[in-house]
């Protein structure tokens, strides 16, 4: 579908999602923040992708929020007083996703449930959402000249865009709070030594890099398998106890062994490449409740 602030592009089963609007060094919109929902949301049906790399357009990977647009530049309804009930009991009502809730946090939630590995390859300046979005990427790979900075502190607002579960886990709870706290702007060899960045490329090579890595991640791999092995790794590693990794990597292994898992073994035995069948569009009927926190 055409988009108004992306572009995309699919070849070899990697799609390439791109934030497009460079002269604007890829400001973050509310009409971005739907698009990308949408983006990704339709990325992880679609069996004809099988890795997605989130990109910007020209010199910056994405600017923050457009500060220039009128009234709560968050696009947030000032005349509701939402609770953390309504949080709980009204997070789908229509008011609660176009008034309340934040709008970089539906990005990160769209990209967590994405069923395909997801690489952000950070070309630019990437600061306030437009680093928080990159952390619900499986991996990160960044420009040397690339520029992060979680500056809220400086605008009198916080971390969002589900950064308070993400962070901590990637660079640990005191780098974090630091990185916070100061709203400084780092440089990409701050973000590789504290684990934030994969790995750090040329500039005019980052691109391509992450799109072959991507497609390494994911040849001769059942997307199912794939798909299970994402949400297992990040899902699993919150749990407060390994029973609970348990039982879902029983059924997970219940049921893949008898799909590709018996093609993934025959071809090891005929020693011949594999031939899987599976489709991440058609997880097993388990999948869509525990996926969804349910």
């Amino acid at each position: 579908m055409p988009y108004a602030t992306l572009a995309t592009t699919l070849q070899d089963r990697v799609q390439t999602i791109t934030l497009d609007r460079p002269d604007q060094l890829n400001a973050f919109t509310v009409e971005m923040a739907d698009e990308l929902v949408a983006a990704f949301e339709a990325a992880s049906l679609d069996d004809e992708v099988g890795a997605v790399v989130l990109t910007g357009a020209g010199r910056a990977f994405c600017a923050g929020m457009d500060l220039s647009v009128g009234g709560n530049v968050f696009g947030l309804d000032e005349t509701l007083a939402p609770t953390l009930a309504d949080m709980h009991e009204r997070l789908d009502d229509p008011a609660m996703i176009k008034g309340v809730r934040d709008t970089g946090g539906r990005v990160s939630l769209a990209i967590f449930g994405c069923r395909k590995p997801v690489v952000a390859a950070i070309n630019g300046a990437a600061v306030g959402v437009g680093a928080t979005m990159t952390l619900a990427a499986d991996f990160r790979l960044a420009s040397e000249k690339a520029r992060i900075g979680f500056v809220f502190g400086r605008l009198g607002v916080v971390p969002e865009a589900c950064s308070s579960w993400f962070l901590p886990r990637l660079v640990g709870l005191q780098q974090a709070l630091e990185w916070c706290y100061t709203a400084d702007i780092f440089d990409a060899a701050e973000g590789l030594r504290a684990g934030l960045l994969r790995s750090l490329h040329a500039p005019e090579a980052l691109l391509a890099d992450a799109q072959a890595f991507a497609a390494r991640l994911i040849a001769r791999r059942s997307p199912v398998a794939v798909a299970f092995t994402r949400q297992m790794l990040w899902r699993n590693a919150a749990q407060p106890d390994p029973i609970e990794a348990h039982r879902v990597d029983s059924l997970a292994m219940f049921y893949a062994s008898q799909a590709d898992g018996k093609e993934g073994v025959l071809a090891f035995r005929e020693k011949r490449e594999v031939r899987f069948a599976g489709r991440a569009s058609e997880m097993p009927a388990f999948y869509e409740g525990w996926a969804e926190g349910k």
